[in-house]
């Protein structure tokens, strides 16, 4: 009997699993893939690191429903993008825009690679002039002697 209850709570916590959480779908095909599309490029401002179409907060299916209202309402992806930023601001978007603001996102990696290499070869440099400086025998060399 004991068994049996297990097996039976541990498909129960499977089924919940098995839920998707946006079962949204569109008449369209092409707005289908459209809304699915917008879904994970958006990032959902409550859970942070998750799209707003993996992620089961209230906060993402408001968003899931204003996505898809514009979406059947016509609007283009830009539109919808930009109504989103105009709304939470430049963090939502999973892949930020090149602009001025945020220009240290495209290069920073790169230039931060520069400085960390350019270091690198100082330090080997430098070290490796030690090497050629010391003159002194090993320890072993010098209890030979």
């Amino acid at each position: 009997m004991r068994i049996v209850l297990l097996v039976l709570l541990a498909a129960l916590l499977c089924v919940r699993a098995a839920f998707a959480i946006d079962p949204t779908t569109l008449p369209d095909p092409q707005q289908q893939a459209r809304y699915q599309k917008l879904t994970h490029e958006l990032r959902c401002m409550q859970c942070l690191n998750q799209s707003i179409a993996d992620s089961p907060v209230e906060l993402a299916g408001e968003l899931r429903n204003q996505v898809r209202e514009m979406v059947v309402a016509g609007k283009t992806d830009d539109e919808i993008r930009d109504y989103m930023v105009a709304r939470y601001g430049e963090f939502i978007l999973f892949r930020p825009r090149f602009s001025a603001r945020n220009v240290w996102l495209w290069f920073g990696p790169a230039i931060m690679l520069v400085i960390g290499a350019f270091i690198a070869v100082r330090i080997i440099r430098q070290r490796s002039k030690l090497v050629e400086q010391d003159n002194e025998p090993l320890e072993e060399e010098a209890a030979g002697r």
